[in-house]
């Protein structure tokens, strides 16, 4: 018979690199679960009230729209044109035209009921219809009376590319620690 064995001098090699590697493993998987899924924003307004709150410390995932095309009604993190990014929620699709009229939210020219509309007492620039492009979005606050958002000349239509992600899940206050629904 032949007698196989592990040299005594490379066992301990072999063994650190077994530890190295699972490390590095680790790692990856670590970074890339809190670059995905765990970037924590800080809600700087009410606009988003009674979902979220100033001072609400929310998670975003960043790889949802990876797989998917973002959604009527989802919160999402975008970014200003003055750098800031801002929660705001998703409702006007790419190729809608939007309007706020007499107080009500119209899709393509029909009511949009949702709990997140209410009477709109500021149409803004929706006054007017609003057409979307192939990949714009239009954006707004759950609190309308306390809310920059698409109404706004400043903010307007969002792009696909200016949407960083989705906010899934709040993290603080510890009170209202929950999912965030769409």
């Amino acid at each position: 018979t032949v007698d196989f064995y592990i040299n005594d001098d490379t066992a301990w090699l072999r063994k650190a690199v077994g530890w190295v590697v699972n490390i590095v493993v680790a790692i990856a998987c670590g970074w890339f679960l809190v670059y995905g899924f765990g970037e924590q924003i800080l809600i700087s307004g009410n606009s988003m009230q009674p979902q979220l709150s100033a001072r609400d410390v929310v998670l975003m995932n960043r790889i949802t729209y990876v797989t998917r095309d973002p959604g009527r009604f989802d919160v999402v993190v975008f970014k200003r044109e003055d750098g800031k990014k801002n929660v705001k929620r998703i409702i006007g699709l790419p190729g809608e035209t939007v309007q706020i009229k007499e107080g009500k939210l119209l899709i393509d020219g029909k009511p949009l009921k949702a709990e997140y509309v209410s009477d709109i007492g500021y149409a803004g620039t929706a006054s007017e219809p609003v057409h979307l492009g192939k990949d714009e979005y239009f954006l707004l606050g759950d609190n309308e009376t306390a809310s920059d958002d698409s109404r706004e000349e400043k903010i307007g239509n969002i792009k696909k590319k200016e949407i960083y992600g989705e906010v899934w899940f709040v993290i603080k206050p510890w009170s209202d620690i929950g999912f965030v629904s769409d």
